[in-house]
């Protein structure tokens, strides 16, 4: 048995954390003595570092969760981790396309803003260059 600190220094994961999985379930509770000091069994080193390097591929902890009660209901899980890397690479797919576009108006905007002057201070105005934007360019915050 392993007391959380023991736990911690096997895996490089903090008490607080540890205790954030076991709130989450995806660490079995912990036994409780008299002492007041929780108590993992072994098996408790291997899933937190499986915790934390599927952490490593993008997976949310409510993902990893779903995995592990998979697991622990005795389904196959590897099929659907590559499900999930699928839909994560599509995903980053279309935020990378998105970044792309919002770098080509920001860089527009840049190209057009050096030929302007500095603004000259002044109550009315915060910055001309952003109040200039018409209404379409605004609408679209990415």
């Amino acid at each position: 048995m392993l007391k959380i600190g023991d736990l911690k220094k096997q895996t490089g994961v903090s008490v607080g954390t540890i205790r954030y999985y076991e709130q989450l379930e995806l660490l079995p509770a912990a036994l409780r003595h008299d002492n007041g000091y929780r108590y993992f069994d072994q098996s408790a080193i291997q899933r937190v570092l499986f915790i934390k390097k599927a952490q490593t591929l993008n997976l949310s902890l409510a993902e990893i969760k779903e995995i592990l009660n998979l697991h622990n209901r005795g389904s196959a899980v590897c099929s659907i981790v590559k499900e999930l890397i699928n839909s994560k690479i599509s995903q980053l797919d279309i935020e990378i396309q998105q970044l792309v576009e919002s770098k080509k108006v920001l860089e527009s905007h840049r190209d057009r803003w050096s030929v302007y002057s500095t603004d000259i201070p002044s109550h009315e105005s915060i910055c001309t260059l952003i109040e200039e934007l018409g209404l379409l360019e605004t609408s679209n915050p990415n």
